[in-house]
């Protein structure tokens, strides 16, 4: 009688492969490469007879690294999560698993190295490559007879035996520690720029000026270029293949571009003066450029406005930025960009449009508390069926909403979208969510983050940050089934937001979104109304609220404690006129050409004030008595202020 066992296997670093990037491109091939070893570990379970019980296996993915293409179109994004459970036989061999991870990263490394260092003369450099290929991936796995064990792979991961390897000389500008390949020992040498010259001349707007990267990191940014030429025998006899994937990635800058491109877009196909604007503001950009850098990105609302010249959407996202454009270590030719510059102002005068936001989205979402239904067996099939329903519905959801995926796998998605967008997408998927799981024996919820970021604030740094903010404070600060925004400025961190889902959404509709666009549509031309009134309303709140002591509730908004009346005289209703008030004497005072009464005025601020007082979800009682704070907070203001003007001051 052969003995069933239960086979744990996880694969990291995740962070510190994933999200250290400088370039939505570097992002996304960490991601996909962590998926595709995954893919790689899950393959080789099924060649020794194993069966994959959790998550449920993408079988287009596993197919396609068999190089079986017959089972629809060729993955694009990472979709199998770095950890699994399988069920196997007793004469399963784990260490197998493991070698053939190793060999499969070990095999793309190889056809990287040979592609862009083969004719570099520098044992020092392959000696690099070498040793930081093999040291850099962390593998645990377990093997248990207990199929209820469900904690037995993070005690595992709890006994660390991975070390990484020291690293000298210069560091990596991507990967934290990692020396980079030149092997020069000082940063400030004639030497390590000459390395990397050379380089450059070979893959060119791959690298950067000043980029000097380690071997893992640029088997990230070059791996789009050779992950078709991956053609491996196995010694499980099956062939690892590769296949053709898009170079194109979209910028985050094109991301903050493209409902300002789209608007344009849309007005050459309807005015000849405007499509003769453009036209030349192209060609001078081309020029200036010289890429069509995001001609092969597909964003919907500039997909279905591109018919007439394909080539217009193509555009690198930093060339409608004047700030980018007048910075001569990004264009040195400042000539040609102060002409680029000119015929950008002459574009947006002639569309009757602002400044572009310089704003984009980060969205995070993971399911809440899954771990703990997953170690009830009789619960790990509805579990698996519904994550992999999920799964499969994430890349149409994002590509709707104008957005990139990164990864979806599990109950976990990790996508970059337009500001415009973030909050419609994050409550669709949210939806499609409780869908999947509107059957299962447990309430399921998803909670997630949103980190609203400047293009020039540091990706590395608000992908760290956005799980910090998702674990932190939508999940444990809201009590789960909730969001959390952080905007992010050049400055650093602005403001934070979150509430419960059902607090947040009035049906389908996120309340602070909604407000955001009634105060955009009703007062473009009176942006003094908008200064005043939320200028002001800071100062009202320092009166309204009470002490942090009386307020009673962790997590609030300390900013202003000093200022903080040690009383709160007002009702709810009565701070609600007062605050109607102020709106409408704001409003006079900014001249809008809309008057407003203070019954219409009431209608808007008091859901905006329900939307600065933080509430913490407590699923085991009703809503109404959910804990909620008396103190106003007003960065739930400042929010509307900012999606109402898209960041742009």
């Amino acid at each position: 009688m052969t003995t069933k066992k239960y086979f744990y296997f996880t694969i990291g670093p995740v962070q510190g492969f994933v999200a250290q990037a400088r370039r939505t491109r570097d992002f996304w091939a960490g991601s996909f490469i962590l998926s595709w070893l995954s893919a790689v570990a899950m393959k080789e379970v099924d060649k020794q007879g194993g069966t994959i019980q959790f998550p449920k296996a993408d079988t287009i993915f596993l197919d396609w690294i068999e190089g079986i293409q017959d089972n629809g179109n060729p993955p694009t994004q990472g979709s199998i999560p770095n950890r699994f459970k399988a069920k196997v036989n007793s004469n399963f061999c784990p260490e197998k698993i493991e070698e053939s991870v190793r060999f499969a990263w070990k095999s793309l490394a190889d056809v990287i190295y040979k592609g862009d260092f083969q004719n570099i003369e520098s044992e020092q450099t392959k000696k690099i490559w070498d040793r930081q290929i093999k040291g850099f991936w962390e593998i645990s796995w377990v093997i248990t007879s207990d199929e209820r064990d469900s904690s037995v792979l993070d005690r595992r991961k709890n006994l660390r035996i991975w070390m990484p390897p020291d690293e000298a000389g210069v560091k990596c500008s991507l990967m934290d520690g990692w020396q980079e390949l030149s092997g020069v020992e000082k940063p400030q040498s004639k030497q390590l720029e000459a390395f990397w010259q050379q380089i450059r001349k070979k893959v060119g707007n791959d690298l950067k000026k000043g980029e000097h990267l380690s071997a893992v990191a640029w088997v990230k940014r070059r791996f789009a270029h050779y992950f078709k030429d991956v053609d491996k025998e196995m010694k499980s006899d099956w062939t690892l293949r590769g296949w053709k994937l898009k170079e194109s990635v979209p910028s985050v800058a094109y991301l903050a571009a493209v409902h300002w491109l789209e608007n344009v877009l849309i007005q050459t196909a309807n005015n000849e003066k405007v499509k003769r604007v453009f036209e030349c503001f192209y060609n001078l950009a081309l020029e200036l450029t010289k890429s069509h850098g995001e001609l092969n990105t597909r964003i919907k609302c500039i997909a279905t406005v591109t018919v007439l010249n394909e080539k217009w959407k193509s555009l690198d996202g930093n060339i409608f930025f004047e700030d980018v454009l007048q910075n001569k270590n990004n264009y040195p030719d400042q000539k040609k960009a102060k002409k680029v510059v000119g015929a950008l102002k002459k574009l947006r005068k002639s569309c009757n449009l602002g400044s572009v936001t310089p704003f984009y989205a980060v969205l995070l979402m993971d399911g809440d508390s899954l771990g703990k239904h997953m170690s009830d067996s009789d619960k790990q099939g509805t579990i698996s069926d519904g994550l992999k329903e999920f799964t499969d519905g994430v890349k149409q959801r994002v590509d709707a909403h104008n957005g990139f995926l990164i990864y979806a796998g599990g109950d976990d998605v990790l996508a970059l979208l337009p500001l415009e967008d973030a909050f419609k997408c994050a409550v669709k998927l949210r939806a499609h969510y409780l869908r999947c799981f509107k059957d299962a024996k447990f309430s399921a919820s998803i909670s997630g983050a949103i980190e609203f970021a400047h293009i020039h604030a540091p990706l590395t740094k608000i992908l760290k940050d956005s799980h910090n903010l998702l674990d932190n404070v939508a999940k444990e600060g809201c009590g789960r089934d909730a969001i959390a925004v952080r905007v992010w400025k050049q400055s650093g961190k602005a403001l934070e937001w979150a509430q419960p889902w059902d607090i947040a959404l009035d049906k389908d509709d996120v309340i602070i979104s909604n407000l955001a666009k009634e105060f955009a549509k009703s007062h473009d031309d009176s942006k003094q109304f908008s200064s005043s009134f939320f200028y002001k309303i800071r100062t009202y709140f320092d009166l309204l609220n009470p002490s942090v002591k009386e307020a009673g509730i962790e997590g609030h908004n300390k900013e202003n404690d000093e200022n903080s009346s040690s009383e709160c005289y007002l009702t709810e209703e009565e701070a609600v006129d007062l605050m109607a008030m102020e709106y409408v004497v704001s409003h006079v005072a900014g001249q809008d050409k809309k008057e407003i009464c203070l019954s219409q005025a009431r209608n808007i601020v008091k859901p905006l004030l329900q939307q600065c007082r933080r509430v913490i979800r407590e699923p085991e009682k009703e809503r109404d008595d959910w804990e909620k704070s008396k103190r106003l907070e007003v960065d739930g203001a400042l929010l509307v202020r900012f999606l109402a003007r898209k960041g742009v001051e």
